[in-house]
């Protein structure tokens, strides 16, 4: 094993969760920003094989270097994760436990993201064999028109059968996500969507709105062409179409629980509410992020924390040697930086920032850092009524407008730094 990371000694982390990227998938949605390359599974075949060794070294590396000793998460994302295929999968998982084994306890959570048409009974048996308890399917919608429109992988006479073997395998514990907002949706189809999938019982569901998020494919479409000719909602349109989807998911028992996730009781996901309350975790694979939050550096000398980046590049990931952070970008994070990011997290999630945490890091109350927006956005309604003092929880409808009360809260704070 290599040393530790040039600009990282002394950062000792105890408690930090799991993400591993995969960065592969068979084609690129025309709407996705996150990294991955098109990949055919018997031509590059090697790459992957050669991605779970590197990735199994890195996550070695990370955990000796920040004395890493209890992993309360894992959480395998993309890309598309179920492009590993079932051998190559089962040897990364069975890798995970290996490396996870003299850590206190086993991870509350273990998830692994699927497609429905490339999760197959053999890639299902690997994940259970290896410790998997949720599975989350990127279902998005059922609709062949609105899917070809916006270039979603995978075939759609597949989506069902796909969620039907999930649902015998992990019974009352998977996830899905669907998008509101995408081409010919009208609020009787986005019922179908939900209809149809609730029909297979999952635990959470995730509801996006469709972004058109900068440098992909559908937003120079749209540039374009215009919204009208891609049979695009107007934003309006859209937003109205969330709002049905939101309505509907409560209606059937799935209670919202941050601006965009759903869950039945119990069934929240551990380790998306561990990004959402700026708990640690750290990252492995190409353009993965980790956040390692410490108290100490090298003489004792006070640190918020750290983020390191990897390149969005599978070739400089596989080939950057041991240990592989020292090819990431690092960058450290004042107090003032966690803090704004506590609170852009925090507020997303519907029982908003943990204050007792909040306290004890930065040695004050939410609402001493930002009393003129507390109280602005109180008479507006944007806070849960009847809460214990110090807890500053959005309301249901409060969550449609965290976006601007965080502007203000940012604005806020930053005039209480520059002060």
């Amino acid at each position: 094993m290599g040393g530790v990371p040039r600009d990282a000694a002394g950062l000792r982390v105890p408690t930090a969760s799991l993400y591993v990227h995969v960065p592969f998938c068979s084609r690129l949605c025309d709407y996705c920003d996150f990294f991955s390359v098109p990949t055919n599974a018997a031509s590059d075949s090697d790459t992957m094989n050669r991605f779970v060794d590197v990735a199994l070294c890195d996550l070695e590396d990370q955990l000796a270097m920040f004395e890493i000793a209890n992993v309360p998460s894992v959480y395998i994302g993309g890309g598309t994760p179920s492009m590993l295929g079932a051998a190559r999968m089962g040897s990364l998982l069975s890798g995970i436990q290996r490396l996870l084994e003299p850590c206190e306890g086993r991870p509350l959570e273990f998830t692994v993201e699927a497609n429905p048409e490339t999760a197959d009974g053999a890639f299902l048996e690997a994940c259970i064999s290896g410790g998997v308890n949720r599975i989350s399917l990127g279902v998005q919608t059922f609709h062949a028109d609105a899917r070809r429109m916006v270039g979603r992988a995978g075939d759609p006479a597949l989506v069902e059968p796909g969620l039907a073997l999930v649902a015998d395998r992990f019974p009352g514990t998977f996830s899905a996500d669907l998008i509101a907002g995408l081409p010919f949706q009208t609020k009787a189809v986005i019922k179908e969507d939900i209809e149809r999938l609730l029909a297979f019982g999952p635990a959470h569901v995730s509801l996006y709105s469709l972004t058109l998020e900068p440098e992909t494919v559908l937003e120079a479409r749209t540039a374009r062409f215009g919204k009208p000719a891609l049979s695009l909602p107007t934003d309006d349109e859209a937003d109205e179409l969330w709002i049905a989807g939101r309505d509907l998911l409560e209606d059937a028992g799935l209670s919202q629980y941050e601006v965009s996730n759903f869950a039945r009781a119990g069934k929240e996901s551990v380790h998306n509410t561990r990004y959402w309350r700026m708990e640690s975790w750290i990252g492995v694979g190409p353009a993965a992020s980790g956040t390692l939050i410490g108290e100490t550096g090298n003489g004792g000398t006070p640190i918020a924390g750290r983020r390191f980046t990897y390149p969005r590049d599978v070739g400089t990931y596989l080939s950057a040697g041991r240990p592989a952070i020292h090819a990431a970008r690092s960058e450290n994070l004042s107090a003032s930086d966690l803090m704004l990011e506590t609170l852009l997290m925090g507020f997303r999630y519907r029982g908003g920032p943990d204050p007792l945490l909040f306290k004890a890091r930065f040695g004050c109350d939410i609402a001493d850092r930002i009393p003129t927006t507390v109280a602005r956005w109180r008479e507006r309604g944007f806070f849960e009524a009847g809460l214990a003092e110090g807890i500053l929880a959005p309301s249901k409808e409060g969550l449609l407008f965290v976006n601007g009360f965080l502007r203000d809260a940012f604005d806020e704070m930053k005039r209480g730094i520059q002060n």
